[in-house]
């Protein structure tokens, strides 16, 4: 079931160690037997571009094509951005892979700004997004 609100928001601010709740915003997860086993948190939204955070309980399986649809199509289709933005601490190699499998590009790299090294900014432009498409 693909549920929203601020449980969701609070839900990924905690499992990917954030302070506070992003500064507000707007999150879509996904349960299975009434727990929340993934999610995506959108905030400072300035118009053509959203910040995106991702979050799973770890498990391999909680990703699908209907969620996919929906968590690409709030951002391009409903905020009608251009382009998403999402942060990854260098040291979290499951991370930028998982980014990368979903079409990121790495855009820009901050020295030493994370815990674990470089911050690595990746992006994606609606044109080049496939979930919306499918």
């Amino acid at each position: 079931m693909i549920v929203s609100g601020d449980a969701v928001l609070d839900w990924i601010a905690k499992q990917t160690d954030e302070y506070g709740r992003f500064g507000g915003g707007t999150a879509i997860g996904i349960e299975r037997g009434g727990k929340l086993v993934g999610g995506v948190a959108y905030c400072d939204w300035n118009g053509p571009n959203v910040v995106c955070h991702v979050a799973s309980d770890g498990s391999k399986m909680w990703l699908s094509r209907e969620f996919l649809w929906v968590i690409f199509d709030y951002p391009f289709g409903q905020l009608k951005c251009k382009r998403i933005t999402v942060a990854v601490g260098e040291g979290n190699a499951a991370s930028r892979n998982f980014v990368t499998r979903l079409g990121f590009k790495l855009e820009a790299r901050l020295s030493s700004a994370h815990p674990t090294g470089d911050l690595l900014i990746f992006a994606m432009f609606k044109q080049d997004c496939r979930w919306i498409h499918i």
